[in-house]
């Protein structure tokens, strides 16, 4: 009975955290463009500094009307928010946040993450085809290439600071870093996180989306609760980068004064505003400069990473 409430708690608090820290990376996203842009409209939802701009936009959204287009796939038009939004909820079970505070420790962690991640990009490739709308095809399919692009670098970058830590247990690899990584692992860590922007299609890697150019991709048909939900895979998505780039390169828990789950969460946050400040900084990338930028920057950096993770741990043998 005591397993069974373990469990049931542990699933809990997941699942608030997966409603509750999406949202507040939204509201992040919100008042740091306001001030970085001089945008007035976010500050007045609510009065003080516009703090009910989040609520007024999910009550907006569920005002909408739900549109289906006529043409559109009716089955995977409608699963394809779901497809997008679920992996990131199961990819928050392996995570860790302190010493024996994760959902279920896999030996395996990394792997099982880095599979699951991959398939939220799916969800958009869906939305794209059963769409029946062109706009919404062509963004499904830089989707689908912006994946195949960047899963190589990502995955070599994470299989660096695995090797390092020698397991692929994710509480294993905080509970083995340590902070003189930081100088030899820098590399991967950048590259890592520059790999999961470009999954992500956040700024300056958002050319599935390019409003500019495709409307809004392949969410160009979709209204509603069903674009919120896309908007809340995407926030999902910035928290789980940022949770995993500092359980990988950041340590994780560790830290000074403050206990291990605080650290954990300002080193995920601090993360989640590089992500804005990059959003709001630099424009977007033609689709030539994104493969350009994988294949023949990350990429080599990756392997490089990986060489010289090999000769550390050879010397230190």
């Amino acid at each position: 009975m005591a397993e069974v409430l373990d469990v049931a708690l542990r699933l809990v608090v997941i699942v608030a955290a997966f409603l509750v820290l999406p949202l507040i990376v939204g509201q992040m996203e919100h008042k740091a463009m306001a001030h970085m842009q001089s945008r007035l409209g976010p500050m007045y939802a609510g009065g003080f500094h516009g703090w009910a701009q989040l609520i007024a936009d999910g009550v907006k959204f569920a005002q909408k009307e739900d549109v289906i287009p006529a043409a559109a796939d009716r089955r995977v038009f409608a699963l394809a928010p779901a497809v997008a939004l679920v992996p990131y909820l199961v990819v928050l079970i392996v995570i860790p946040v302190g010493p024996g505070l994760v959902g279920a420790d896999i030996d395996a962690g990394l792997f099982f993450v880095l599979a699951v991640m991959g398939v939220g990009v799916l969800g958009s490739i869906m939305a794209g085809w059963a769409s029946a709308n062109k706009y919404s095809v062509l963004g499904g399919i830089r989707s689908a290439a912006q994946l195949m692009s960047y899963e190589l670098p990502l995955v070599l970058a994470a299989s660096s600071v695995a090797m390092a830590a020698g397991t692929l247990s994710l509480e294993g690899i905080a509970e083995q870093w340590r902070w003189w990584w930081l100088p030899w692992q820098a590399i991967g860590a950048v590259v890592f996180f520059v790999a999961g922007l470009a999954e992500l299609r956040r700024p300056p890697f958002d050319m599935p989306i390019a409003d500019s150019e495709i409307i809004m991709g392949p969410m160009t048909e979709y209204t509603g609760i069903r674009f919120a939900l896309f908007m809340l895979a995407e926030y999902a998505g910035i928290v789980v980068l940022s949770a995993l780039t500092t359980v990988l390169f950041l340590g994780g828990w560790q830290g000074p004064l403050l206990p291990g789950p605080v650290w954990t969460l300002i080193k995920v946050f601090v993360l989640a505003f590089v992500v804005i400040w990059v959003r709001v900084s630099f424009p977007r990338l033609r689709e030539d400069q994104l493969q350009k930028l994988a294949w023949v920057g990350l990429v080599p950096l990756a392997l490089l990473q990986l060489a010289l993770t090999g000769v550390i741990k050879v010397l230190m043998v």
